[in-house]
């Protein structure tokens, strides 16, 4: 028996509705991505970078696996919803997971169609709903934005002191996935994980700061911008992902958002300096011009699909940033050197 037993609708803005399956009655809106990653629905799930995203899993057997603890990137389930080709059995370990946490889980749905319409119509807003379609549903779709206060939903609200031997080091938490930190721990740094708004005084004593990845539109995090601004110069500073981004805005780079986004674990960047290639895993939905740079900074990663921004670095004023995910989880470990690279061990 299948675990997806209520019917379900998924209505788009252009009017398209299509039908599945679903494992609980619920109503949902958000943006529709995809994550083309053949492994790691647990740490995608638990991402926070997806707070307030419903997530097409490409791949099509998930859950055989089960669920592991030490996949955990956060201690919630951070997607909206999550759309799979095939329903779970009722035995599952995932599928269990899923009901306990009160995850919309959608299958019995052709996932490559889906996929191809978000990469025509790029990342697109959807109403998925166990409830019969009706008026309210497409009025509430058309109003729909997706929030622009997501990194205060998924940031800490106290710092945490991690102790290390080695030196002290500020992570800005923006949505800081567990997998980042184990990386840190694993060099022996003293480490203090702070909320994302936190003053730029607070953590200038440090060794290091480090700016997390995390969901939404950077442009939406003054607070966060101001304080790196603040701090350009006087202490190195580095970036992963959302952090990336935050760092390039706060050297006045601007930023964009991509048609439908890199999510997967099978994304090649090439290093500009030593022409070396890595296979790296990615979540992003917004990427930097490349030349609205500030002087002295340098492009040192490049996507060989698209061509986009995937780090950079500015000596003179102490940056160091990718818009991959070096800590992997899920996907390759390729990049996993940028951290005693970045911390010099």
């Amino acid at each position: 028996m299948s675990e997806n037993k209520y019917n379900a609708s998924i209505l788009f803005k252009d009017g398209t509705v299509i039908s599945a399956k679903s494992n609980i009655k619920k109503t949902i809106i958000g943006e529709l991505v995809f994550n083309t990653s053949m492994t790691g629905y647990q740490e995608i799930l638990t991402d926070p970078s997806y707070y307030g995203q419903i997530v097409i899993m490409t791949y099509p057997l998930i859950g055989n696996y089960g669920i592991c603890d030490d996949f955990i990137e956060s201690n919630n389930v951070r997607v909206l919803g999550y759309i799979i080709k095939e329903a779970l059995s009722d035995k599952s370990e995932l599928s269990n997971y899923l009901i306990k946490n009160n995850v919309f889980c959608i299958s019995d749905i052709d996932t490559r169609m889906l996929t191809k319409k978000v990469r025509i119509c790029g990342s697109i807003n959807c109403l998925i709903t166990t409830d019969e379609i009706n008026s309210k549903h497409r009025e509430m779709l058309d109003y729909y934005t997706f929030p622009k206060d997501t990194v205060s939903k998924v940031s800490r609200k106290i710092k945490e002191h991690i102790k290390g031997n080695g030196k002290k080091i500020a992570v800005i938490d923006l949505g800081v996935k567990k997998s980042i930190i184990k990386q840190l721990i694993n060099l022996g740094l003293d480490i203090t994980i702070f909320p994302y708004n936190i003053k730029a005084s607070v953590v200038k004593e440090f060794d290091y700061v480090l700016f997390s990845n995390g969901p939404g539109d950077p442009m939406d995090n003054g607070e966060v911008i101001k304080c790196a601004r603040e701090l350009m110069g006087k202490i190195p500073l580095f970036g992963i992902c959302l952090g990336h981004q935050i760092l390039a805005l706060a050297g006045g780079a601007a930023t964009y958002k991509l048609k439908f986004g890199h999510r997967g674990g099978n994304h090649p960047v090439i290093n500009t300096v030593t022409n070396k290639v890595i296979v790296t895993s990615q979540n992003h939905g917004y990427a930097v011009h490349a030349d609205t740079f500030a002087p002295y900074s340098k492009i040192t990663y490049i996507n060989l699909n698209d061509n986009t921004v995937e780090g950079f670095e500015n000596k003179k004023l102490m940056l160091k940033a990718v818009q991959f995910h070096p800590e992997a989880g899920p996907g390759p470990n390729d990049a996993n050197s940028i951290f005693k690279d970045w911390f010099k061990i």
